[in-house]
């Protein structure tokens, strides 16, 4: 029964994630083709607004009062519906980027949701769910290679997938089956049935007040900015793809989640050998590194090194993000580590990813606006902005930080992921 729960909860999340993938590598691509070419910065701000909702939705409704899988069901199909009917909008730019904000808002609260249903019906967190958790990921590889070589057959030669609003039809879909899929799944009764819930739990000011030292605010400062231009990287990899003459762009993004996975497994090895600050610090370089090569490599194209700047996302991803999630579970007690985890989910992914999706826009906007220079030649230049501020907040945090109590914590228990 445990490997048949198991298996479920693994179809879950590979649809949950599968459904992000398909629309988020193409939607730049789409919007360029259809006149949005300057909004292309508008998905990636309605996704971390709605990231910012969520939270409250789902301590102050959802944890509540509701079974979690009826919840879930229940958002995936209403974001079905709402992602089917997204591209009779694609005239009305205000309107298809208000469609986009609701489906969004339907969506971000279920990775949570489907976090929680996982967690509740297994027995051994650490060891169980990472394995669940790594169909996530292949979810988002295989929408990625589903839109570039399967959605290829459905449109006319010469048009990329990726240009066509199949993608989104291809969510929306997905998010239906989805839907219907979560009615199966095993009954979680809301985990806080009858608790008292506040705005300050939900935020994780309660959490804040408690963790508070020097090390942990310059920890959650440097994960607010290094968010900013991680925003570059969803917003423009799309377009630069596009103009470098990649045909496959959303199965090429997957290279990154294919390193992801890879990194994954090697993170123990690191983490012994490096620690807290070196491996956040190791993580904020590779996004330096990341926007070096895609700036160095744009005039030619030099394909070898647009590939490597992509490969670099498992550790840009894996190194800062997942090690700053375990630095948070070491730093906070049993009591406020939910707390804990949703402020920096909420400071990374809310905040810092919204105010990076504006600059990214803003900035992409100046460059390109009125260019009488090839493409190639402005994103030479133009990835040079995201880099050059990744090093700064590199420098602030290495000269800064410096929690040798976390440090020492990691080697007498040797933590593995």
């Amino acid at each position: 029964m445990g490997n048949f729960i198991r298996a479920r909860l693994s179809g879950m999340m590979f649809l949950e994630f599968f459904i992000w993938g398909a629309w988020y590598t193409a939607i730049a691509v789409y919007m360029s083709n259809n006149g949005m070419s300057d909004l292309t910065h508008w998905p990636f701000t309605v996704n971390p607004v709605a990231a910012i909702c969520a939270p409250f939705f789902v301590g102050l409704i959802a944890d509540r009062y509701f079974a979690t899988e009826k919840v879930l069901g229940i958002l995936h199909l209403l974001g079905g519906v709402i992602m089917l009917a997204t591209p009779l909008a694609v005239n009305n730019p205000v309107l298809f980027i208000l469609m986009l904000l609701a489906y969004n808002l339907c969506y971000m609260p279920t990775m949570s949701l489907a976090n929680t249903l996982a967690f509740s019906n297994i027995k051994d967190q650490e060891k169980e769910f990472p394995i669940i958790r790594v169909f996530g990921t292949i979810g988002w590889i295989a929408a990625g290679l589903t839109v570039s070589f399967i959605l290829v057959y459905f449109v006319a030669d010469g048009i990329a997938p990726e240009a066509t609003a199949l993608p989104l039809y291809l969510t929306g879909f997905s998010s239906i089956l989805l839907g219907a899929y979560s009615f199966t799944l095993p009954h979680t009764p809301p985990p806080a049935k009858g608790e008292n819930v506040s705005i300050r739990n939900i935020v994780g000011i309660d959490a804040l007040k408690q963790l508070g030292s020097r090390s942990f605010y310059i920890f959650l400062i440097s994960s607010l900015l290094i968010s900013i231009p991680l925003a570059a990287y969803y917003n423009w990899t799309q377009l630069f793809l596009g103009d470098a003459g990649f045909q496959n762009i959303a199965a090429t993004q997957t290279i990154g989640q294919v390193s992801e996975t890879l990194f994954m497994l090697l993170m123990p090895f690191f983490f012994i050998r490096l620690g807290v600050k070196w491996m956040l610090g190791v993580g904020m370089l590779s996004w330096v590194l990341r926007y070096v090569l895609f700036a160095m490599g744009a005039p030619e194209p030099t394909v070898w090194m647009i590939f490597a700047g992509i490969a670099l996302h498992g550790i840009c991803y894996d190194f800062f993000f997942v090690t700053g999630q375990i630095y948070v579970d070491i730093k906070a007690f049993k009591k406020i580590r939910g707390q804990a985890q949703g402020l920096i989910v909420l400071i990374t992914y809310g905040v810092g990813m919204l105010i990076g999706a504006q600059i990214a826009g803003f900035t992409f906007n100046l460059f390109f606006e009125n260019a009488t220079a090839p493409a190639l030649t402005i994103w030479s230049q133009l990835w040079w902005v995201p880099s050059l501020f990744a090093l700064g907040v590199f420098f602030i945090f290495i000269f800064t930080f410096n929690d040798q109590e976390a440090e020492e914590k990691i080697s007498e228990e040797e933590i593995s992921v």
